[in-house]
Formats: C-alpha cells, structure tokens, sequence
C-alpha cells in the first residue's frame, strides 16, 4: 500500500507542476500512473477472484452466477476507472455517459440473476 500511496503522491506533485507548463503531459503522466497502479493490483484482484470462486464450489453455488457477479462487479470498476481519467480531462460529460454505460450493462448482466431470485421466492410462497 506504500507502494501505491508514494507513487500516487509523486505522480500527483509532478501532474500539478507539469500541469502549469505541458498540460496534456501531466494528463499523460496521470493516465500512465493509473494503469501501473491497476499493474500493482492484478496479483491481489487474481487471489481474490481464486477465493471466490473456491467458496463457490464449496457453498455448490452455480459458477455461472458466480462468474457473471465478478463481471458486473469488472465493469463496475472500469467504468469508475474510465469515467475518472475523463474527468481529469476535463470531460465530466463524457464521463456521465461511461458510467450510463456502465450502469446500463451492470443491470443488463443482472436481469438473469434477478429472474432466478425472485423465481425462488415466488416458490417458497404458501400457495
């Protein structure tokens, strides 16, 4: 985490006194540190993917719900990633619209885990 912290704030000090003299630079320099950092995560967001899938053998979850949670909470992130890196161009409106985007494929992959949820409880209700 010092890691990422040190990196962060150095990026940051260098973005804010780049920014004065060579703008789309210091955007450059942002965008570089975002993907290192997310370099920095594969390894964790691996393990944590290994983890969850294992707990879902073992619970005898269907891995195809297992599998389509792990791309809703993906796209959730990139979403995020993308919106702000364009906000830190200065394009807040085409950052709304990447996380529209974003929302509206999270709901779409959920509609079948949604279906399968409340089939279940209309089934345990007394007739």
């Amino acid at each position: 985490m010092l890691q990422i912290v040190g990196l962060g704030l150095v990026a940051t000090f260098l973005a804010l006194i780049l920014k004065e003299h060579k703008s789309p630079i210091a955007f450059l320099l942002v965008v570089f540190v975002g993907s290192v950092i997310f370099l920095f995560l594969i390894d964790q967001i691996y393990e944590i993917i290994k983890m969850v899938e294992q707990l879902s053998i073992n619970a005898h979850v269907n891995m195809i719900y297992v599998e389509t949670i792990l791309k809703i909470i993906g796209i959730a992130y990139i979403a995020e990633f993308g919106a702000q890196i364009t906000k830190d161009a200065g394009q807040g409106a085409i950052a709304s619209k990447i996380e529209l985007g974003g929302k509206v494929l999270i709901l779409s992959m959920a509609i079948p885990i949604l279906t399968v949820i409340i089939e279940t409880i209309i089934s345990m209700l007394p007739n």
